[in-house]
């Protein structure tokens, strides 16, 4: 571990104080707080955590290390990562483990942050970090190193700023090798190896198009259905995904959206977002499935909802509901093949409670059409 004092600076003033490792360099971001206990290779490689800073809740991270980023599943997608890099632009945490044990172990944490030039702190009281967050919600804050260069008067807008040029992809990219299996779009905004992962192990192919998709390029490729994917940042920034939802939900085209997707979808149907005072990230959130009665435990990770009283106006109806706050965990319309959940059915860090999201979206291709092998 490199050996160099850090801080914490966030914009209310506070200052936390501790040790610097990963890359040596300054940081900016809106900082957030995960409280899952495992699962750092996941969540740090997850695009919807790009521009912000994470805190982790749980004591010890890195004791695991970080495995190999070439090993992968068998639909040929990195097995233990969801996207390519580090989406995070710094991390926090309270105790860094500095003996990583684990048999898939090819580096440890501290190495694989400074290998992609990522800052993080340790030795920092993340409980009362945590406390500051949830009592005043997020807020920017920056890690400064020792050494390196750091302008005071550096300001990050994460609310305005549009982070689909950077969690995207610029071309049509195409998964599983069936040619007789009905085909998916996934339009990413930041998606998550797992999803097209699930999206295979049902039995769809998947093409994977740029977040500013058109209606007449997706339809181009014939799809049975379309899936809206994960991603960061305020989904008032995607008015080009939202047009496209809004032509979906049109044409009566079988639609999933997850996360970011769940909020475009609402926003397509005339619904209204807002952003959470801390959010949701976490690997036990519960949720009330309101058509089956059944409580699931979820995986989360967003910042910004759906407003409920926004949905009277709308041909929505809320379909699931947060334990905790009552907030929307996701929707379906009255009419159309489409539904949204707000949380995380591929979890990837989390339990598989709610993989049947991924079934309820296969029936719904089936019914209207097109049978999935």
């Amino acid at each position: 571990m490199t050996d160099y004092k850090a801080k914490l600076i966030l914009d209310d003033g506070s200052i936390f104080e501790g040790n610097g490792f990963g890359f040596p360099t300054s940081a900016s971001g809106e900082i957030v707080f995960n409280t899952g206990m495992v699962g750092y290779t996941e969540t740090l490689s997850d695009p919807s955590y790009r521009g912000q800073i994470l805190c982790f809740t749980y004591p010890s991270i890195g004791n695991y290390g970080v495995p190999s980023q070439k090993e992968l599943d068998e639909f040929g997608l990195p097995k233990y990562f969801e996207s390519d890099r580090i989406q995070t632009r710094g991390i926090i945490v309270n105790n860094l483990s500095n003996v990583s044990s684990h048999w898939s172990c090819k580096k440890t944490l501290d190495q694989w942050l400074y290998d992609e030039k990522i800052p993080g702190i340790s030795d920092v009281d993340t409980r009362e970090l945590t406390k500051k967050i949830r009592s005043n919600g997020v807020m920017n804050a920056k890690i400064v190193m020792d050494g390196s260069e750091y302008r005071n008067n550096e300001r990050f807008d994460y609310d305005s700023y549009n982070f689909m040029p950077e969690v995207s992809i610029n071309q049509p990219t195409y998964y599983g090798k069936e040619s007789s299996a009905p085909k998916v779009v996934l339009i990413d905004t930041g998606t998550k190896f797992s999803i097209i992962r699930n999206l295979l192990r049902i039995g769809f192919q998947v093409v994977r198009m740029p977040w500013d998709t058109s209606i007449d390029q997706i339809l181009a490729h014939n799809p049975a259905g379309v899936v809206l994917s994960n991603g960061p940042g305020d989904p008032i920034v995607c008015k080009q995904t939202i047009e496209t939802a809004s032509e979906l939900i049109e044409r009566s085209i079988p639609t999933l959206g997850i996360c970011l997707g769940n909020q475009i979808l609402a926003l397509a149907g005339g619904a209204k977002t807002h952003k959470l005072k801390f959010g949701h990230r976490g690997q036990n959130k519960s949720c009330l499935d309101l058509e089956s009665n059944h409580t699931i435990i979820t995986s989360q990770n967003h910042g910004y909802g759906i407003e409920l009283d926004s949905l009277e106006k709308t041909d929505f109806e809320i379909w699931f509901k947060n334990i905790d706050d009552h907030t929307v965990e996701g929707i379906k319309h009255s009419e159309k093949p489409v539904i949204a959940v707000q949380f995380h059915p591929e979890a990837s860090p989390g339990p598989d409670d709610c993989l049947y999201i991924f079934d309820k979206f296969k029936d719904l291709v089936k019914t209207h059409g097109i049978v999935a092998s």
